[in-house]
């Protein structure tokens, strides 16, 4: 009988001693990248959509714009006449409020978001912004949901290890990894488009990657993971979280991102320029106009000033300086690094709204043209065949309404899309549109429609 007893009581040894060497060895195994997808992996969600379109989409809207369609086009396989989308988002707070890309629920008659636990949920879109190609959905439950918080990306380094989890190809809550092979990176698009700020990765990202997290070693959302290039491999990109921070909140309260204006002209620096303020390469933007009374003005910004940098990021021409600009909503202020007569400062700028009753200010000093309602004497002085929308009085010589062709009796019925009726109409749309570095109108003429794009 003792000896059955010693008998047991060495196998009880044995498993424990082995059962230490086995949770010895899964706690070495538990590497940071393990617990980071242990602490956070709960919080991605896979989304499915369906629309119906007949044909595949550019997520980034640009017809021109040939470079998004190679690595987009498989996001939406068509069947029949549905199309149905797959991609991955984030819940970034509890209530089921959750980050993705916009160009994965765009359009969408139907969105189902399915969590690590199996559950399937009806899904609506909050809000969503074509621009930086990010949306946010929100799902109903009575429970609180794991979620994640955001990160930071103004402090990220090149060679960094970072991890992507998503759910290509319809695989559930797939992980991989790599590093951070670019910051800031501008990927050029097709004819006179670049899109800019991205982080460049290694880390694989497929179809159905799109819109889910990009973590750093310490499980910290730094990114929404959201294009692949199909011409090479281990080459990925991601909108930084600091610029979705800039925007989630306007998407959440509004729908939307409401982008205000700042009051500044810029022109890029030319190589003929560098000698005259001293730069040593062609870098920064030249302030050649400000608007009194704008957030421009107030912040004490003067014409001739080089603005060098926002947010420490150097400026790289007025494309650059525009597109990034955009990306803060109103409300949020600039950080600009300027030079002044041969020494760096820093201006900060706050993003407003045009006040409407400056709207005639702003279209004759940036676009260079003034409206008047249709009156009949207007109608009768060009000849008018309609009284919808704004009629054009006047237009200033070599302005960029001139150098287009704009003139005096054209009857503005559109602007970006949204339909003139009166001046009301009008001035309420360009104070949408103030500060943007485009403006589409539609102008008739007689009874032709000509659609222009005016920069200022």
């Amino acid at each position: 009988m003792n000896h059955f007893y010693d008998l047991v009581k060495s196998q009880i040894l044995i498993i424990f001693l082995f059962g230490s060497v086995t949770w010895a060895e899964n706690d070495n195994r538990r590497t940071p990248i393990v617990k980071a997808v242990e602490r956070v992996g709960a919080s991605v969600v896979n989304i499915n959509t369906e629309e119906v379109a007949p044909a595949v989409r550019n997520p980034f809207r640009d017809s021109r714009n040939p470079f998004f369609d190679h690595f987009f086009k498989e996001f939406f396989p068509s069947r029949d006449n549905n199309r149905r989308s797959l991609g991955s988002g984030v819940i970034i707070h509890p209530e089921g409020y959750i980050l993705t890309n916009e160009h994965v629920v765009s359009k969408a008659t139907i969105i189902k978001v399915t969590l690590i636990d199996k559950r399937e949920f009806d899904a609506r879109l909050v809000g969503a912004d074509i621009k930086s190609d990010l949306a946010v959905i929100k799902i109903e439950t009575n429970e609180n949901l794991p979620h994640i918080s955001l990160g930071r990306s103004d402090d990220l380094m090149i060679g960094e290890t970072v991890i992507a989890i998503g759910n290509p190809f319809g695989l559930q809550h797939t992980v991989t990894t790599g590093i951070i092979s670019a910051l800031h990176r501008s990927i050029k698009g097709g004819e006179n488009r670049v899109y800019r700020g991205f982080i460049q990765l290694d880390a694989s990202i497929n179809p159905g990657n799109s819109g889910g997290p990009l973590l750093n070693i310490e499980g910290s959302l730094i990114g929404i993971n959201t294009a692949i290039f199909k011409q090479a491999e281990g080459i990925g990109f991601a909108i930084p979280i600091n610029k979705a921070k800039r925007i989630i909140n306007d998407l959440i309260r509004y729908g939307k991102v409401r982008r205000g204006w700042l009051g500044v002209s810029v022109q890029s620096i030319t190589k003929e320029m560098l000698s005259f303020f001293n730069i040593e390469r062609v870098r920064g933007v030249v302030v050649t106009r400000i608007m009194e009374r704008s957030p421009g003005a107030r912040a004490g910004l003067k014409r001739g000033d080089v603005i060098l940098s926002l947010e420490n990021i150097e400026v790289n021409d007025k494309t650059d300086y525009s597109e990034r600009v955009s990306t803060y909503p109103l409300g949020n202020t600039i950080n600009m690094g300027i030079l002044r007569g041969g020494k760096v400062e820093s201006v900060s700028l706050k993003v407003s709204l045009l006040p409407a009753s400056r709207v005639a200010d702003y279209v004759k000093i940036w676009l260079g043209f003034t409206v008047n309602k249709i009156q009949q004497s207007l109608v009768r002085r060009y000849r008018l065949v309609t009284s919808q929308g704004v009629v054009v009085t006047s237009v200033t010589p070599n302005s960029v309404s001139d150098k287009i062709g704009v003139q005096s009796g054209d009857i503005i019925r559109q602007v970006n899309q949204v339909k003139i009726e009166n001046e009301k109409d009008f001035r309420a749309a360009m104070v949408e549109v103030a500060g943007r570095d485009s403006v589409l109108i539609l102008v008739q003429r007689g009874q032709n429609g000509y659609y222009v794009t005016l920069e200022p």
